[in-house]
């Protein structure tokens, strides 16, 4: 969450972090947060647990939004604190008062109550906010975390409100997936997380890293919860939330490492669709997401990386990616020097869009306020002249030298992406930006090494003595399958270090009796590409 509207609507009624932070840590009660860790500890109420509660099938379903064979097995199992908080928290049933007082001992119904967590009904409970166990993988390992949000589409029975504060989601995952969190993760010193909502990214960040984490958003909402998760995760000392709008909170500040999960969604503006928070960005088409790209920047520290979460708009006659290009590199009044990197990892129809963000607000086909909804969001795009919507990452990297070129690559990948992505497409893009300056004859003169778990596939017909299709395998970053002629094949398997690109070149040259610089011109040409995929790396 970052902006509904350009200027904060409760700008003039916070004047300093510190009365932020006074403001919206008044409105939970911090001891009562205290004994809700201790009594979901006590409960196991964990991803594992709930598994083993339930068994793979059952759980699986139920996250799938389908509850009816967790229930059965529950039924069987008898009550215990973990059924019932699974009862209430995931499944969305109603139990009796004093059944959810046995599984919240310490806190009690009436402190659940008093947090927001249930409502009471004649003599029963049901959740009022979601409390989700999650998981998450990033580049430093696993982490395990209990997430305050609100109810998710399939336990709130109706629409979402405008103030919505999401829980943890596929872009939220993906996000942490593709941080650069390990490797790097120790000389990080200051990091943002720009649009916390429920906090997670900010726990993420200090969780695997030292760093000093700030974490903003425009919805003072959001931020008591995030503020709740931090405290319920004993990481409140951690994490300086702020209230405000885009880098507005931060103005004069720089950070070695940003991370973005915006509102991106592209919302009519005539008033046709809801405005959630969450994924509104109060401006036309995408220029919210425009605006972070370009001002993002000015708050890198030399060597600083942006990550950003984006959907951008393909306009008739006009290619998406190329217009990212514009948001990074011709920014007005940019000085910094730039490497960017956009990947798109999906390209959707404007019918497609519409429809997935209808539905995530709650309409549903075949009423009119669906078909309404999907008539304002095709109005929109048509005014525009939209053909279709990216959705992929943005990340910019800060160069230190200050005198040298700008450096842009863009492309479409959608393979699937590896528990470590984060450390293997920073260390690709921190290589292929030196790699982008060097000439071609610098190239030549570079020792490379292989990267890590790259392998090599030969398809051979039972016979015959070449190969009829040589592929180079990489699941590390993002899955790749890249065809190879031979010549490229046989000068990747001698990257050990010890020889430069040209002495490769030479001696390939003469074994397959070829011509010495037309080869060494078509192996720089194809080590440029490599590096970007990860493949190659300087020595």
């Amino acid at each position: 969450m970052l902006a509904l509207t350009s200027e904060p609507a409760s700008a003039s009624v916070f004047t300093s972090a510190s009365e932020v932070r006074g403001s919206y840590a008044s409105q939970v009660d911090l001891e009562l947060i205290d004994r809700l860790r201790a009594d979901v500890i006590a409960a196991n109420y964990r991803t594992s647990d709930i598994a083993a509660l339930l068994g793979d099938a059952a759980d699986a379903s139920r996250q799938r939004g389908v509850a009816t064979p967790a229930r059965r097995v529950l039924d069987e199992r008898g009550a215990s604190p973990l059924g019932t908080l699974v009862r209430v928290f995931l499944l969305g049933d109603a139990v009796p008062t004093a059944e959810l007082g046995v599984a919240l001992p310490s806190l009690t119904t009436q402190g659940a109550e008093s947090l927001g967590l249930v409502k009471t009904i004649d003599e029963t409970v049901r959740a009022a906010l979601s409390l989700n166990p999650v998981t998450l993988d990033s580049s430093a390992g696993q982490a395990e975390w209990w997430i305050i949000s609100d109810l998710d589409d399939q336990l709130r029975r109706g629409p979402a409100k405008p103030d919505h504060v999401m829980g943890v989601g596929g872009a939220t995952r993906s996000l942490i997936a593709q941080a650069p969190l390990a490797a790097s993760g120790a000389s990080l010193h200051r990091v943002l997380d720009l649009g916390t909502g429920c906090g997670i990214v900010a726990l993420q960040l200090a969780h695997d890293t030292p760093a000093t984490v700030v974490a903003t958003d425009i919805s003072a909402r959001a931020l008591m919860l995030a503020r709740a998760n931090a405290r319920l995760n004993e990481l409140a000392d951690r994490i300086d939330f702020r209230l405000g709008s885009l880098f507005e909170p931060v103005a004069g500040e720089q950070f070695d490492l940003i991370l973005s999960n915006p509102p991106f969604v592209i919302t009519p503006r005539d008033g046709s669709a809801e405005q959630y928070e969450y994924r509104d960005g109060g401006m036309t088409g995408d220029d919210l997401v425009a605006r972070v790209i370009a001002e993002a920047p000015e708050y890198l520290v030399p060597g600083g990386t942006l990550l950003c979460l984006a959907n951008w708009e393909c306009p008739w006659g006009v290619d998406g990616l190329e217009r990212v290009r514009e948001w990074v590199l011709d920014a007005p009044g940019r000085e910094r020097r730039l490497a960017g990197w956009v990947i798109e990892r999906d390209r959707v129809d404007p019918a497609q869009y519409a429809e997935t963000w209808a539905r995530d607000g709650g309409a549903r086909p075949g009423t009119a306020e669906f078909e309404a909804l999907m008539a304002g969001w095709l109005d929109d795009f048509a005014s525009r002249r939209v053909l279709a919507i990216g959705l992929g990452s943005i990340r910019i990297l800060r160069l230190e030298d200050a005198a040298s070129d700008d450096v842009w690559h863009a492309e479409r990948a959608g393979g699937t992406m590896s528990a470590d992505a984060g450390d293997g497409l920073q260390q690709a893009l921190v290589c292929a930006a030196q790699a982008e300056r060097l000439s071609d004859t610098e190239m030549a003169a570079t020792h490379w090494m292989l990267g890590v778990g790259i392998t090599e596939e030969r398809l051979h017909q039972p016979g015959e003595e070449a190969p009829r299709a040589i592929s180079l395998v990489t699941e590390r970053g993002i899955a790749r399958r890249i065809t190879a002629d031979p010549l490229l094949a046989a000068a990747i398997g001698a990257c050990d270090g010890d020889l430069s690109l040209g002495q490769i070149a030479g001696a390939l040259a003469t074994l397959l009796e070829v011509d010495e610089s037309a080869a060494t011109e078509a192996l720089v040409t194809g080590f440029r590409e490599l590096v970007w995929m990860g493949v190659l790396a300087p020595a």
